[in-house]
């Protein structure tokens, strides 16, 4: 999709963009700050978190794709960690001509060094009444949303999305919608953002749960069946 720039400045998706793009530059001054310290890039760390992940087994290609880089850039990067013992290559359990990226004792150690947000945006956040915190985190699962199907990002496991996430079940409650894999009702303040056990629908499927969830309409996921995971 072609990009578009607000004709007039003043639009709320105008200030919008430009209030991201502020954060963006506090988050991205943070991460080379933290990373800096521990004598790696923002890339190399990004990498070790994605990798960290239970149920994130890859190569080098999956990991450029889920990260949004280069094969070039992931292979750099994943050169570096091997240097310096953070990561190994073993070949796959499912294809053994395969090799998968595994972080080693030391890599997981830092990993969950990395994986952790800058205090900073923590203060922030938890500075927000909650009504206003579950709001902002259901427009971020729009923004994320869009930013998928435009192809600017990798597809993320969120709710909304998901077989399991059943929207509006009881409409005008704090905890509106149902999760039936926890067989709990949540509401939109406890939307996933990056959840490991999300079973995403079909494409078909997905359209008509999205409209459910913005229209307040119910919407039964568990009725199409589950798409491959990525």
């Amino acid at each position: 999709m072609a990009s578009q720039q607000p004709s007039d400045p003043n639009l709320p998706a105008a200030r919008i963009a430009t209030g991201l793009y502020k954060l963006a530059l506090v988050l991205r001054h943070q991460s080379w700050k933290a990373s800096g310290q521990r004598g790696l890039t923002p890339t190399q760390s990004q990498i070790l978190a994605l990798l960290a992940k239970p149920s994130f087994q890859a190569g080098l290609k999956r990991v450029a794709r889920h990260l949004s880089i280069t094969m070039g850039t992931a292979s750099e990067a994943v050169s570096a960690l091997e240097r310096k013992g953070l990561v190994r290559k073993d070949a796959s359990p499912q294809d053994g001509r395969a090799l998968v990226l595994k972080l080693t004792p030391a890599g997981r150690a830092e990993a969950r060094r990395t994986s952790e947000w800058p205090e900073v945006f923590v203060r922030a956040a938890d500075a927000l009444p909650a009504p206003e915190q579950a709001g902002l985190l259901r427009g971020l699962v729009g923004l994320i949303r869009t930013l998928q199907e435009d192809g600017a990002i990798p597809t993320a496991r969120m709710c909304v999305g998901c077989r399991h996430f059943r929207p509006n079940v009881a409409p005008g409650q704090d905890k509106a919608h149902y999760c039936a894999f926890l067989a709990a009702p949540i509401g939109d303040s406890d939307l996933q953002l990056d959840c490991g056990d999300m079973q995403p629908v079909t494409a078909a499927a997905a359209p008509e749960l999205w409209g459910a969830f913005l229209t307040g309409s119910t919407f039964d996921s568990a009725d199409f069946e589950s798409a491959e995971p990525d």
